[in-house]
């Protein structure tokens, strides 16, 4: 595409390192309108091209979601939503700064260890798990005997398997379709099935037919 006041969305795309699904998925999301077409096909303005690259800025370097990145870009001068959400956005990371800064000051200290095997001969283990795990909810010691005085919380397995039905002990032992040789298993009591369903059963019947017209 030639036209100096629009290019392809391929070049759109190219200018900002994206591909130009990306662009199509953000146009999908709201996060840029759809631009005009010549010819069926996308141009891009220069204006177009400028919210392309905020997308960028919002979605890539500044790690927004769609969503937010879509109130950014729509955003005008009688349409301030888009600061509001910038600035949450920034309370967020600044948190998530935060916690990151506690991983790692805790990870520095737990670097300080002299033990190899910190399982096995670290001294101060127990205090640490009783300081920063749930673990010290529970004042007895040693942790075996912390762990027997929880009070029991069966798991869902465990609820399935004592609701389950019983078994039917007077079953007679599996026997196999006459058609298809699928496993079915016959009643306690009544007439033995041969067939494991309806359609096994009309497939019998069609090939006793067939012989007999033979």
């Amino acid at each position: 595409m030639s036209d100096p006041l629009g290019v392809s969305i391929g070049k759109a795309a190219a200018l900002y390192g994206l591909a130009p699904s990306t662009l199509r998925w953000w146009e999908s999301q709201r996060v840029l309108p759809e631009p005009p077409r010549v010819n069926g096909r996308r141009v891009y303005t220069e204006t177009e091209l400028r919210r392309i690259g905020l997308a960028y800025l919002c979605c890539v370097t500044g790690a927004m979601s769609l969503e937010q990145t879509s109130v950014v870009t729509s955003g005008t001068s009688s349409n301030q939503r888009w600061r509001s959400t910038v600035k949450q956005h920034t309370e967020q990371i600044e948190e998530k700064i935060k916690e990151l800064q506690r991983a790692h000051e805790y990870l520095l200290i737990l670097l300080e260890c002299p033990d190899d095997d910190i399982v096995a001969e670290c001294t101060h283990l127990d205090d640490e798990l009783k300081n920063h795990t749930p673990r010290g909810s529970v004042a007895t010691q040693p942790l075996v005997t912390a762990t027997q005085s929880l009070p029991h919380r069966p798991s869902p397995r465990a609820r399935r398997d004592e609701t389950s039905p019983p078994r039917d002990e007077t079953a007679t032992p599996t026997s196999r379709c006459a058609v298809c040789a699928n496993p079915l298993t016959q009643p306690a009591t009544g007439r033995r099935r041969r067939y494991c369903s309806r359609a096994c059963q009309q497939r019998h019947h069609r090939a006793q037919l067939h012989r007999g017209g033979q």
